[in-house]
């Protein structure tokens, strides 16, 4: 895949069904081992859903960004920034929500394009960091983002289904020499 054409391009609601079954498809992919069966699909449904997704498409404090190879979606970007944040809300950050990326494309790259992305677009909102929460328990993204710039910071709560797990909240100067 090293010469295929990889291209970045921003979300719209007219890729409301595309988005629908990337985010599914990698969160199970990703957290379907660690978690039961019953969890996984309360999780999905509340926060896959369409509705859901249309409403987050609509927020004009958050924006989604496809990867795609060959004109083919394989993942995408969520960030937010100010009162879309989920945790800090603050003019001078930018938070990455997800990013996510099918398991059969992972390996080639891509999640550095999208965190490149993301720090891009904190660049030019001029914001002093970039923040993120990724599951404690997800070894292979804390170390993905520790490569990138990011340490950790604090910690937060995330219910998956009915269960109450833990999140370790990283995030990378923009401002430092």
């Amino acid at each position: 895949m090293d010469s295929a054409k990889i291209s970045i391009s921003k979300a719209s609601t007219a890729d409301i069904d595309q988005l629908e079954l990337i985010s599914c498809k990698t969160f199970y992919e990703a957290f379907a081992s660690e978690n039961t069966e019953d969890d996984m699909q309360k999780y999905l449904e509340e926060s896959f859903n369409q509705q859901k997704l249309l409403k987050e498409l609509n927020n004009n404090t958050s924006a989604f960004y496809f990867i795609s190879i060959e004109d083919k979606k394989v993942g995408y970007l969520k960030v937010n920034s100010s009162a879309g944040q989920s945790e800090l809300k603050t003019d001078n950050s930018l938070e990455i929500e997800r990013i996510y990326i099918l398991q059969e494309f992972q390996g080639q790259r891509l999640g550095q394009a999208l965190v490149d992305k993301a720090i891009e677009i904190a660049r030019k909102m001029a914001c002093d960091f970039v923040w993120l929460g990724v599951w404690e328990k997800n070894l292979k993204a804390i170390e993905f983002y520790k490569r990138n710039g990011f340490v950790e910071f604090d910690k937060h709560v995330f219910v998956l289904g009915n269960d109450v797990q833990t999140d370790l909240m990283m995030k990378r100067e923009l401002n430092a020499i």
